[in-house]
């Protein structure tokens, strides 16, 4: 009996999308309103992302503008960018906060392309951790005797196969990422 790997690939697939979420926050120059989702403001007691307390808007390529639905959250909106690691000043006007992205230099598009690739590598320890645990699984039926030698094999042969496959995204996904980055 061949070890079923459809477990293993939705965890593979799983850490890619988180991969894939990760990189969407970080800022690379352009207004992007995803930057915002790991800010959370205290709304009514409860932390809540930005985009569920007033809407975010991109005016133009370097400007994001929230108008928060109730005015009292201006200011608990301006504290919680300020206190993020955004790196972005807020400029409130008394019914909207504007966020202008300045243009990154090329010393920072190093160290955010650094940084890309340094979650990069930990994306890739993650899926080769799956495959590990895996293997595990493959070499312990085979002890139980739930599988012969040829489908240990067969077994772990489908299962590298899937992790170059995932390995292969991730490589993907952080190039053109990295290429966002570099490009000016």
């Amino acid at each position: 009996m061949k070890l079923d790997t459809k477990a293993f690939e939705a965890k593979m697939q799983k850490l890619v999308t988180g991969y894939e979420a990760e990189l969407e926050t970080i800022r690379v120059g352009r207004a992007n309103p995803k930057v915002l989702d790991k800010i959370r403001v205290d709304y009514w007691g409860m932390p809540t992302p930005v985009n569920q307390v007033g809407e975010v808007k991109v005016a133009d390529a370097r400007t994001i503008i929230i108008t928060p639905w109730e005015s009292n959250m201006l200011k608990v909106v301006e504290k919680a960018i300020n206190e993020s690691d955004l790196g972005i000043p807020p400029q409130n006007d008394g019914k909207c906060i504007r966020l202008a992205f300045p243009a990154l230099t090329g010393e920072k598009r190093k160290e955010i392309s650094k940084d890309v690739t340094k979650m990069g590598e930990a994306a890739k320890v993650a899926v080769r951790n799956v495959r590990r645990e895996a293997n595990d699984k493959i070499k312990a039926m085979k002890k139980n005797s739930e599988m012969t030698e040829d489908e240990q094999k067969t077994s772990e042969k489908d299962v590298q196969t899937l992790t170059d496959n995932y390995i292969a995204k991730i490589d993907a996904i952080t190039e053109k990422k990295n290429k966002d980055v570099m490009s000016i």
